[in-house]
């Protein structure tokens, strides 16, 4: 039976990503794993960051000891990873390294302090947060990235370049749940990363109204009527006890939530869902953690020192890509050599020791004078004695014709050939008869009589004669 045909890996990809949306294509995708000493505050850490970048991330990635960081950076075009986040646990220090793929820049950050997500839940008066919220990217807040330098200039794009870009004639309000704030501090040089869930509240009306706009069921048991459980004391409005007029905003399209109209006027809310980070940067690197350093925080070089630096780098470089070419050679002139061998031993086995053909054609041009004919030292390739398609006529030659069975003449020919009471007659080979007298038993009971045995040895008469 036939199997199912096979398709080949590079036709299988390109149809896998003919089939994804041109959004989710071009959206920025990202990696985050972990090196350096085992520490389960780290995995936790490294699982805390994987939430910040979804839906657009390996959630589930799966890393080993064994992995290295070309592993995934060989993945990385098949998904359409763009960033990869490298928390590296040292013994003395926590770094974080933010690599562009697939050939840089790296930014280096040591981290100063994190608190993971599971704490600041825990610390938070009112819990606010839902798996519903990352089904969407966030939104990316930056902070102060305004000074001088070029390295602020760089650190803000690698951190908005590794979200989705947000086009604000076409977005849906709807989606944005969450919120990422980037904000550096340029006396301390350090940067602080939070993560909020974002709620968006009605303003102007009381909390009873609220739940009942919102389709909660009120508790109405110590109230005789509905208005009375509106009017009732205690309960001031949202806007007047907690919120800031600053967070009011007038919205341009109508949310799903209840109560949020448009242009009606609501008030944003936060609620921190972790995890926290203090950053600094340390160096920037040209290429993926290697190549020229373009920023140092500690270091700082003259241009002298950045031309050596410069030069010795070129030089490496190139000594590799000497060192690649010379292997390849030497690769293809081993894997000849075997060949060749193989070869010479070959004819050996058969005992053949032909000369070579160009050899034979210079002798003769030195005796004779002139240039041999094309023909006459051909080099003739290795003919096999099979043949490899045999003709029409020739493939079934040892196959009995067919007849028809419809013919009764065929009938009766096939039956005298292939007779066999004819061709195996046992009777005449082998009769019976004959074979009990060639096997007589009688004849070979007269041969070994026991009786006469017994006269020969007859202990009796031998006793009397003594």
């Amino acid at each position: 039976m036939g199997g199912k045909k096979k398709v080949h890996p590079k036709t299988r990809t390109a149809a896998f990503k003919a089939s994804e949306p041109s959004e989710i294509v071009e959206a920025p995708h990202s990696f985050v794993i972990h090196r350096g000493l085992t520490c389960p505050y780290i995995t936790d850490l490294t699982l805390d960051f994987r939430r910040i970048m979804e839906p657009f991330t390996a959630s589930n990635l799966r890393e080993k000891r064994m992995n290295r960081i070309k592993d995934f950076v060989s993945l990385s075009s098949f998904f359409h990873v763009s960033h990869m986040g490298i928390f590296n646990k040292a013994s003395t220090q926590l770094s974080f390294k933010v690599v562009r793929l697939p050939r840089g820049p790296s930014l280096t950050f040591k981290v100063h302090q994190f608190t993971l997500s599971r704490d600041v839940i825990s610390l938070s008066k009112k819990q606010m947060i839902d798996n519903d919220h990352f089904k969407h990217a966030p939104l990316v807040i930056m902070n102060n990235f305004s000074g001088d330098g070029k390295h602020l200039k760089l650190m803000a794009t690698t951190f908005q370049n590794m979200f989705p870009s947000i086009n604000l004639a076409q977005v849906n309000i709807g989606t944005i749940r969450r919120c990422v704030l980037f904000s550096y501090n340029p006396e301390t040089k350090l940067v602080e990363m939070r993560h909020y869930s974002v709620q968006v509240v009605p303003v102007g009306l009381k909390r009873a109204v609220q739940k009942i706009v919102k389709g909660t069921v009120p508790n109405l048991g110590k109230c005789n009527e509905v208005v009375d459980f509106v009017t009732k004391d205690g309960y001031a409005s949202e806007s007047e006890a907690e919120d800031d007029e600053q967070s009011h905003v007038v919205l341009a399209q109508t949310l799903k939530s209840k109560g949020n109209l448009e242009d009606n006027k609501s008030s944003i809310k936060l609620h921190e869902i972790g995890p926290r980070l203090t950053l600094q940067l340390i160096k920037i690197e040209e290429g993926l953690l290697t190549g020229e350093v373009l920023y140092h925080d500690h270091v700082v070089k003259t241009e002298d020192e950045k031309e050596t630096t410069r030069k010795l780098v070129e030089k490496k470089r190139k000594q590799k890509e000497q060192r690649k070419k010379e292997q390849a050679e030497n690769r293809a002139r081993n894997l000849k050599l075997k060949k060749d061998e193989k070869w010479a031993a070959k004819r050996a086995a058969e005992g053949r020791n032909d000369s070579d053909p160009e050899d034979d054609a210079e002798y003769y041009k030195e005796e004779v004078g002139e240039d041999p004919d094309e023909e006459l030292f051909k080099m003739e390739e290795k003919s096999s004695r099979k043949r490899p398609n045999l003709t029409g006529g020739m493939k079934y030659k040892n196959k009995r014709a067919k007849l028809d069975p419809k013919d009764k003449d065929n009938k009766l020919e096939r039956r005298d050939k292939f007779d066999r009471k004819d061709k195996f007659d046992r009777k005449d080979k082998f009769d019976r008869k004959d074979r009990k007298n060639k096997f007589d038993h009688k004849n070979k009971k007269d041969k070994f009589d026991p009786k006469n045995r017994r006269a020969k040895f007859d202990h009796k008469k031998s006793r009397k004669s003594k």
